[in-house]
């Protein structure tokens, strides 16, 4: 990756930072408020929840933009947390916190076993049989 490439990304990832910061500070929509209609509690209830879940996403996005610019600074940002290797950049357009390329992104997101991944048996048919 260029220098230019990687301070392109660490200008995006600093203001994604920045933002995710301002977004994490206003935790107003958790607070629990009591209410005599039980419908009211309910739907007071529901949107916490969401506000709740809304939060938490955005926490772990904080913490993976963060995470990334250390990457940037140390060298190893585009580069697979897995298989070492290079994360397409287009990946990295569109999720520029990514740490895995797209192959054992989707490996994990299907529950497989990377290693069968990267070093497929000779033999898949017979295993599956």
């Amino acid at each position: 990756m260029t220098k230019t490439e990687a301070d392109r990304f660490r200008a995006v990832l600093t203001a994604r930072v920045a933002e995710l910061e301002r977004f994490t500070r206003h935790r107003d929509g958790i607070v629990v408020e009591r209410s005599a209609d039980q419908l009211d509690e309910i739907q007071a209830a529901s949107q916490r929840a969401l506000a709740v879940s809304n939060l938490d996403r955005e926490f772990y996005q904080l913490r993976d933009a963060r995470a990334a610019l250390r990457r940037i600074e140390d060298g190893s940002f585009g580069t697979c947390q897995q298989c070492d290797d290079n994360i397409h950049p287009k990946r990295l357009t569109a999720v520029p916190w990514a740490t895995f390329c797209i192959r054992c992104q989707e490996a994990i997101d299907n529950n497989l076993d990377l290693e069968e991944i990267q070093a497929p048996s000779r033999d898949l048919l017979g295993r599956a049989a």
